[in-house]
């Protein structure tokens, strides 16, 4: 039995020129939307339109020029509430911890990526969030062919005061 692959279940995370190069197709099964900050959307400049197959969402403080049919906004909590409230798959939060320190409120699971390499300082999961705890309840584990570990939280239910 083979391990499952990552680009198998995740697929819709995946940059559609990744896809593209490996022949693999977004079911949009888990994901219908993602929202990135403007550092992660102009990571690769040659690649003006990153998830094509997705709804993207820029969340930038200023008007920025983007690719035709990327949404930018300056309120992303107001912006994933709308999505949220709407049909359809999740919403992919992909980036550093800035933009998830300011989402933390409104994440409903986690889905964390370790991979078998190291780079250093990293980048803090929730950026400079400030100290509140939350508690996320642990829904899964899986470790892929390439050594890559996903865990799944989901966000535990209010606890009565």
């Amino acid at each position: 039995m083979r391990p499952p692959q990552l680009t198998e279940e995740f697929a819709d995370a995946i940059p559609g020129v990744l896809l593209d190069a490996m022949g693999v197709r977004a079911p949009l099964t888990r994901f219908d939307t993602v929202i990135m900050g403007w550092d992660t959307y102009t990571l690769d400049p040659s690649n003006p339109n990153p998830y094509p197959h997705l709804r993207q969402i820029v969340a930038s403080s200023r008007e920025r020029e983007v690719h035709e049919g990327i949404e930018v906004t300056s309120d992303p909590v107001a912006r994933v509430r709308e999505s949220k409230a709407e049909d359809g798959a999740g919403i992919y939060l992909c980036g550093g911890g800035g933009l998830a320190g300011t989402l933390i409120e409104e994440i409903d699971r986690l889905v964390l990526k370790r991979n078998p390499l190291a780079f250093g300082d990293g980048i803090p999961l929730f950026g400079h969030a400030p100290y509140r705890p939350v508690r996320f309840d642990p829904v899964g584990v899986r470790v892929f062919g390439s050594g890559v570990v996903v865990e799944e939280y989901v966000r535990a239910p209010e606890e009565a005061a």
